[in-house]
């Protein structure tokens, strides 16, 4: 092409832009200068930015347009094959039960993790009779939440050579009870939160340059306190109970808590239930080892008149408890930078939190002073109608109501 016949086209394609300019879109010029460029060829680009002054990007994205719009449309929206996972539901169901036992939680975050392979779910998966492929396992994966990742520093501390035994004991403990319709609960304690307008951590909506305006010190107001939040969620039911307590984290607040959200919650949701299952950590108000705990667990036995089967997180693995990653990571999230000024605050942002795999959560006021360096006699002890399990009757064990002992 010669500079006069090039001058010539840049003159017919100014003329054309200038007439089309005025009845056209931003997108359709664009889109027309795309076809011109295409229609001249080598040099096409060019020759339309100096005709009509649109950037090289601009024409670019005209091209690419230009060809999507040619294209017909084979099928109707959502026309074509199903997947397999809208085919079949179960397929998630029965990854969670694969993935269940080996799943870590960060407490703080929803995200969840695996350590079996794609491959391997899969050949799980085909054992069980479901013909998928490792692709359709992870896609599922995805949309549980889930992420394979590397190692990541979890680990509190030195490992039990039992731990993976136990998680696969509490894994199939919690499927009989399940299968059974008898609640399954997991329990633990929040960590305290300063009540004041202290800074929260996270981030949440304002007007631009207007932050939430908070107290430079965390200092304890004398007034306000501390509240000591205490879970109960129901693996079941996806749903879960708080106690907000204003004093101590004691095992008599703990069972409390669950003595709460029997009769707000779980009464109503298993009316013909005769036990409970109940998994917890190894420390803390609810330990292994604390025998006030069990002690009043014996009285909640008594007062329900249901046998209570408890199983122990094995130490150092207090991440994995299903509450930590099921619930008080939403709470966590759901009251991100905002200050906790009151009680009556706390209360609603618990109250209020949910998810979108459909999690409630209902809390209330525990006003009562607790006790602590409450010792339990060995008499008393005694007096438990406690039977530890052949497999770690340290920790795991029932309960047994003094009526159902008297009567065998």
């Amino acid at each position: 092409m010669t500079k006069e016949e090039r001058l010539q086209l840049v003159q017919l394609i100014k003329k054309k832009y200038l007439t089309l300019s005025p009845h056209t879109t931003e997108k359709s010029r664009r889109i027309w200068a795309g076809i011109e460029s295409e229609n001249i060829g080598y040099r096409g680009k060019g020759i339309v930015h100096e005709a009509t002054g649109l950037s090289y990007p601009t024409i670019t994205k005209g091209c690419k347009e230009s060809k999507e719009s040619a294209t017909p449309r084979i099928r109707k929206p959502g026309g074509g094959r199903k997947s397999k996972l809208t085919q079949d539901p179960t397929i998630e169901k029965e990854i969670e039960h694969i993935v269940g036992p080996d799943t870590l939680g960060d407490p703080e975050g929803p995200l969840l993790w695996v350590s079996k392979s794609l491959r391997t779910i899969t050949a799980l998966l085909k054992e069980r009779g479901k013909n998928v492929s490792y692709n359709i396992v992870a896609q599922a994966l995805k949309n549980m939440d889930y992420s394979l990742q590397g190692n990541y520093k979890t680990k509190e501390g030195s490992s039990h050579p039992d731990r993976d035994a136990q998680f696969q004991f509490i894994n199939k403990s919690t499927l009989e009870f399940q299968a059974k319709k008898q609640p399954v609960i997991s329990i633990d304690a929040k960590k305290k939160e300063n009540i004041g307008n202290f800074k929260n951590n996270g981030k949440t909506y304002r007007p631009k340059g207007k932050p939430e305006e908070v107290e430079v010190y965390d200092f304890v107001k004398k007034d306000l306190g501390k509240v000591a939040p205490y879970g109960v969620y129901d693996v079941t039911e996806n749903n879960g109970w708080v106690s907000v307590g204003i004093s101590r984290d004691t095992a008599p607040f703990a069972v409390n808590s669950i003595r709460s959200w029997w009769f707000k919650m779980g009464k109503e949701r298993y009316p013909d239930a005769v036990e409970i299952y109940i998994t917890a950590d190894s420390g803390g108000s609810n330990g292994n080892r604390v025998k006030l705990f069990k002690k009043e667990l014996q009285a909640l036995a008594d007062e329900l008149q249901m046998t209570i089967h408890v199983s122990h997180l094995p130490p150092w693995t207090s991440k994995w408890n299903k509450i930590e990653h099921k619930m008080f990571s939403f709470i966590s999230i759901n009251w991100k930078g905002r200050p906790l000024i009151s009680r009556a605050t706390v209360i609603n942002l618990i109250g209020n939190t949910k998810t979108k795999t459909g999690l409630t959560i209902k809390a209330e006021l525990d006003e009562t002073e607790y006790k602590t360096g409450i010792r339990v006699k060995k008499s008393e002890f005694k007096k438990i109608n406690l039977v530890p399990n052949d497999f770690h009757g340290e920790w795991n064990y029932k309960i047994i109501p003094n009526y159902l002992n008297v009567i065998s």
